[in-house]
């Protein structure tokens, strides 16, 4: 079987850890970096933010709930590759219709399995996130260094149009009772109309905007001011993605033209990243990132417990701009989670309101969108 084919990581600073082979085989290089929620990797693996990256499970058993049709953000899987301690090749949920090992060969995904991922991501905590690459079939270190070093660095890299659509399209999916808390289901001739700049969005943002009244039409990432002003928005949402946000210069030149028409802006992770360069901020890329769903981020003496998926964040002393406000800040290392206009209807968070998987601390920030766009009308 497969599963039992020997496997081979090995990192940008040579270090190596051999195990097994499950999903696809073959060899991938991707950023390697570390998730550590217990639950949801199923959202994890398709989410869009993780493009060009492998993932290491810090929680020891993958794959028991198996694979099922509602719990994805995407329509594919979006990771590069996967490292885990175990592999349940067996699922036990009343909703899977497939095993993980077999969702990854049929998508063509290299997963590793017995690795000490402990050890794994205390080296990544110490040494930083980095390149690596996973092979089936070069079991060679020196061979398969090479490959890892080869990899381009997700420093300076724009992977927004990996992700992105191609075409705009209104999203009509108003999500299941069962699940969704708090819905309002859209009418959609009355509902406040939003135009969603794609970035690499979640599903379930999508979901959570339609639940709180919203009609969203999603456009490319790489659409004009006028493009954008064709749909009548009542409010503009910025979405999460991958990569370098620095080098999304269309979508920070986008932004900047839209913060003139004073029309009431959201933005998410990526999105955040953009508004806070297109506000006049910087960004830096952090040493191994935030990634998992207990990040605790703080707000008038207030803290909430986050889901969150990002590895660069926005200079807190960046801003020359007085109108921009800090709202939220990371409580383990003071990084900037959330920015404010203080005249314009214009916010952003580094984390993800929107959950899918994570705590629902935060939902509350689209009902505040929602506010916007309605006192804007007026």
């Amino acid at each position: 079987m497969s599963s039992k084919l020997p496997a081979l990581l090995v990192l940008e600073d040579g270090k190596t850890f051999r195990g097994f082979s499950f999903g696809a085989l073959g060899t991938t290089t991707g950023e390697l970096v570390f998730n550590t929620g217990m639950t949801g990797y199923q959202e994890v693996l398709t989410d869009p933010s993780y493009c060009g990256q492998i993932v290491t499970f810090t929680y020891p058993e993958l794959g028991n709930t198996g694979i099922n049709p509602e719990d994805v953000e995407s329509n594919k899987l979006q990771v590069r590759g996967i490292v885990t301690r175990n592999i349940a090749q067996r699922p036990s949920n009343w909703r899977a219709t497939i095993s993980l090992t077999e969702h990854l060969q049929q998508e063509g995904i290299v997963g590793i399995a017995g690795v000490d991922t402990r050890a794994l991501t205390r080296h990544l905590r110490t040494q930083g996130a980095m390149n690596g690459a996973i092979s089936t079939e070069i079991l060679d270190p020196h061979v398969l260094l090479a490959k890892a070093k080869a990899a381009p660095s997700m420093k300076g890299r724009d992977l927004v149009p990996e992700v992105t659509t191609a075409r705009p399209y209104t999203w009509e999916d108003q999500g299941d009772s069962q699940w969704d808390f708090r819905a309002q289901k859209a009418e959609f001739a009355n509902a406040l109309k939003v135009v969603a700049l794609d970035f690499g969005i979640k599903w379930n943002i999508l979901r959570r905007l339609v639940s709180y009244g919203c009609a969203v039409v999603v456009v490319p990432a790489t659409s004009t001011l006028e493009e954008i002003l064709s749909h009548k928005p009542d409010g503009i949402f910025l979405s999460n993605g991958p990569g370098d946000p620095a080098a999304v210069t269309y979508g920070v030149e986008t932004v900047k033209q839209l913060l003139d028409l004073g029309k009431p802006v959201f933005g998410i992770c990526l999105g955040h990243q953009i508004l806070g360069l297109a506000l006049g901020g910087k960004t830096h890329k952090l040493k191994f990132g935030h990634r998992g769903l207990n990040q605790p981020a703080s707000f008038n003496s207030k803290v909430e417990i986050t889901s969150q998926n990002h590895g660069f964040v926005v200079d807190s002393d960046s801003f020359q701009n007085m109108e921009v406000e800090i709202t939220h800040l990371n409580l383990n290392d003071n990084t900037v989670e959330g920015l404010r206009h203080r005249s314009l209807p214009i916010f952003s968070v580094q984390y993800h309101p929107e959950a899918s998987p994570g705590p629902h601390d935060a939902d509350y920030l689209f009902a505040e969108f929602v506010e916007q766009m309605q006192k804007a009308k007026v």
